[in-house]
């Protein structure tokens, strides 16, 4: 029996099996539901046979087919062969290229100033940065390597523990010096709060209500601006247009160079996650992945 032309097909239908939404698969896929339930249907009439059967209970779930359960398992591991072999063919020294995936905040405040030395170390390396916020794929885009932050755990990856951070208020010292007063925390609810929706609360970023309650502040602001993008609220911080609460990692130049000034120093308020270098078990064996994951822990140790 010959292998359908259509990998893609076979790609949205295991993630979509795994999921048992179409939605769901196209998240991960970055592609739209309707795309993902394309491809299935096109496999479907490949096939000649239905892969799944829709229940609804409040919302549709697609549950797999008695034959298509059986066959889950195979291809599943086809992908993983899949997968090692697209290692093994990106570990040719004509590949010098080396793709890092990291968010775009992380890239403008810590990574873009610091990657000359890093060239410096590898010439012989063209990196490329992949900034997309959305879940992504390392074998399909083709990813070597990345920075995530969150618990650390990214289904199939290996975390390694790069930076822990503190999370503190910060303000430009021009808001400061027009300021009539902060020498309290519960002052800074006469300002304008910053709000960075750049995560889900629920995955336990650090969020303003979880400072002001470590303060013993019970009042929640009443001027506020909210922006998901970390970078933006540090700039908008640097404006003077209200006080963000800072991540320490992010915030580090800023506050070095003077744009930025931080607030009731005090107050030790530590994030619950953490900056991890992600990246699949089989890619350290390839030089230049090596060599940027020594780096990273090389920059944060000096």
């Amino acid at each position: 029996m010959k292998l359908p032309i259509h990998l893609n097909a076979l790609k949205a239908f295991e993630v979509s099996a795994r999921h048992q939404s179409f939605s769901a698969a196209a998240e991960e896929l970055n592609v739209t539901p309707a795309a993902v339930g394309q491809l299935v249907r096109t496999l479907e009439e490949w096939l000649e046979t239905p892969l799944f059967h829709r229940a609804n209970s409040g919302k549709i779930r697609l549950l797999p087919t008695e034959t298509a359960e059986r066959a889950l398992p195979e291809i599943r591991a086809g992908f993983d062969k899949l997968s090692q072999g697209l290692e093994l063919l990106q570990q040719s020294p004509a590949s010098g290229i080396l793709t890092v995936t990291v968010s775009p905040a992380f890239a403008a405040k810590w990574l873009l100033p610091r990657l000359d030395r890093f060239q410096a170390l590898c010439p012989e390396s063209d990196v490329r940065l992949d900034t997309n916020l959305k879940p992504i794929d390392f074998v399909i885009q083709r990813v070597d390597i990345g920075v995530r932050y969150g618990a650390g755990n990214w289904q199939g990856l290996v975390a390694e523990k790069l930076m822990e951070e503190e999370v503190f208020p910060v303000c430009s010292p021009q808001l400061l010096a027009k300021a009539d007063s902060l020498i309290k925390p519960r002052q800074l609810l006469q300002q304008t709060f910053i709000h960075d929706l750049s995560m889900d609360e629920d995955s336990g970023f650090p969020t303003w209500s979880a400072w002001l309650n470590k303060a013993g502040i019970n009042h929640q602001p009443t001027h506020n601006i909210q922006i998901n993008n970390s970078a933006a609220v540090l700039q908008t911080a640097i404006d003077g247009s209200g006080i963000a609460l800072a991540r320490s990692v992010m915030v580090k130049d800023d506050l070095a160079a003077g744009r930025l000034v931080r607030l009731f120093p005090e107050i030790q308020f530590e994030s619950p996650l953490a900056y991890f270098v992600v990246y699949k078990p089989e890619s350290i064996d390839i030089a230049k992945v090596q060599v940027f994951r020594d780096w990273l822990h090389q920059e944060v140790k000096g």
